[in-house]
């Protein structure tokens, strides 16, 4: 069954995805929030964690989420700490695991990068934001 592309594929995708998440944060202590919060801490681009990651998940909750990977001692600064780092390799080893077969040999990965990056693009306009 094929379903067409829209706000229901989109949402049946990324429910199913975030199953596949929980997995693989079994065991951290980490739920789905704080693991956005430790990615989006190793991916710096020049502005505080914080506002990172309330532009980039839309997390309303941020300052909070923050404190909670600085109390793990996860985050410093702003960026992972070693065992933060150790954390996301586990994690991230433990995803391709268990999904990196789902993105193998994909067709039209491509064109299906550019439709998902056009959404998100008019999402964030819809939103007042810009990309």
């Amino acid at each position: 069954m094929t379903t067409s592309f829209g706000p229901q594929l989109i949402g049946e995708t990324e429910k199913t995805l975030q199953a596949l998440l929980r997995r693989s944060l079994d065991g951290t202590g980490l739920d789905e929030r704080l693991w956005v919060a430790l990615r989006v801490a190793d991916q710096p681009d020049g502005r505080a964690l914080r506002a990172r990651l309330a532009d980039r998940a839309q997390f309303a909750d941020a300052e909070q989420l923050v404190a909670g990977l600085e109390q793990r001692r996860l985050v410093a600064d702003d960026s992972p700490t070693a065992a933060g780092r150790a954390m996301l390799e586990r994690v991230l080893a433990r995803s391709a695991e268990l999904s990196g077969p789902i993105w193998d040999d994909l067709d039209d990965a491509d064109a299906a990068a550019r439709a998902l990056t056009q959404v998100l693009a008019r999402a964030r306009a819809a939103l007042g934001q810009t990309a």
